[in-house]
């Protein structure tokens, strides 16, 4: 479980900026709510549309609510005409559809802007404009759906007195608080689908293929992809690897007759003792973090030279969170939305929505910012895997085939 939002000294101190920042939130009841609003940040992921449709049904169906959508992040909030209605025909038959019809923004941190004054480029807080915007629109609470980042970023609108509910979403899955987060089930059948045909060209060239699929900071697509797809050698952030382990496991497959390897790795994995390999730094992309890509062609070519066998990287990208959602995340981002709108009637904000188990639950939201989820390097998925043969980059403890 999250750690839970633990009473310090400044919630004691009517002066200090946590004081201050409880007494400027607004609380909302069902009795003063008449609109809401629903936002989509960061990157897509199957499933957003789901919970927006989910949002939306709940809101007018039961409570006679309406519903605005914000397009493009929270550019909405900033600039009034980039807004839409959304009512029951607006939201009819767009669950199966991937992406977002909100559209959505990744580009960082939505507080400041920068304008041009006088020839300089000049970075504008906009936290005044949006708080403003909000009322202007006659919004009484948001609904922001976006991982990590969004989340700190929703934290920051609840202590603006914006009165805000999360809906956790990442492909990722590396979410803390909830179990799994929708998309992560359709990226990891995208990618199972992509190392099955490659097997099929592995086999038939004598190569080893690599599939990188995405997971910066865990490696929770590829594990699953991995165990469900056949790999022989699957590597992950949470267990930085040996190189010479790897081209060994190779190299014993050959000895017993297996004149092919598939390998899934993680965007983030990397050598024990190494750093990550960066395909953009973050200055170039005007970001605050490195964009992470190329350890499929980095492995390649030390495991080309490491054994001697034809070595071939593919990069699934963005396939991997493109797409109709599966069943299983149709049902967890409409139940997501669903629960929103009850925490939101419920006067319940700063909260975000999570999964516990099998049921739809709500922690606070400050309790899953800068906080990751990560594959346990000696849990049970990982120990299982390592029985099915399943090489990490380390030595196999259990067996190998």
């Amino acid at each position: 479980m999250p750690p839970t939002r633990k009473e310090s000294n400044d919630a004691k101190d009517s002066t200090s900026p946590a004081a201050l920042a409880a007494a400027n939130r607004v609380v909302a009841t069902p009795r003063t709510i008449r609109r809401i609003a629903v936002s989509t940040s960061g990157g897509d992921a199957p499933g957003l549309n789901a919970v927006i449709r989910g949002v939306t049904k709940a809101a007018i169906q039961k409570y006679r609510w309406e519903v605005t959508g914000i397009l493009n992040g929270l550019e909405g909030l900033i600039d009034t005409r980039r807004i839409m209605p959304l009512g029951i025909e607006q939201v009819r038959g767009i669950m199966q559809k991937g992406g977002t019809i909100l559209g959505a923004d990744s580009s960082g941190y939505p507080f400041n802007r920068r304008v041009i004054r006088n020839g300089e480029a000049v970075d504008l807080d906009v936290r005044n404009l949006i708080k403003q915007n909000f009322h202007y629109l006659g919004l009484d609470a948001l609904v922001c759906i976006g991982g990590e980042g969004t989340m700190a970023i929703a934290h920051e609108l609840s202590e603006l007195g914006i009165p805000v509910v999360g809906v956790p979403k990442t492909i990722d899955n590396d979410l803390a608080g909830t179990d799994y987060t929708f998309g992560f089930r359709t990226a990891v059948q995208n990618a199972m689908e992509a190392c099955d045909r490659l097997h099929d060209t592995a086999a038939s060239h004598h190569r080893v293929m690599i599939l990188e699929v995405m997971g910066r900071y865990a490696g929770w697509i590829a594990l699953n992809t991995g165990i469900s797809g056949d790999a022989d050698i699957i590597l992950i952030p949470e267990i930085p690897f040996d190189l010479n382990e790897v081209n060994d496991a190779i190299i014993r497959r050959q000895r017993r007759g297996k004149d092919f390897s598939i390998i899934v790795v993680a965007e983030g994995a990397h050598e024990a003792g190494g750093s990550h390999i960066v395909a953009e730094k973050a200055a170039e992309r005007q970001s605050d973090m490195d964009r992470l890509g190329g350890v499929g062609g980095w492995l390649a070519r030390k495991i080309s030279e490491g054994t001697g066998m034809q070595c071939r990287s593919t990069v699934l990208g963005h396939i991997q969170r493109g797409g109709s959602p599966t069943a299983s995340d149709r049902q967890l981002a409409t139940f997501f939305g669903i629960h929103a709108v009850e925490l939101i009637a419920a006067g319940q904000f700063d909260r975000i929505t999570v999964l516990n188990g099998t049921t739809i639950t709500d922690v606070p939201m400050d309790s899953v910012i800068r906080q990751y989820k990560q594959v346990d390097p000696q849990g049970q998925a990982v120990m299982f895997a390592e029985r099915l043969g399943i090489n990490f980059g380390r030595p196999n403890q259990e067996v190998e085939l």
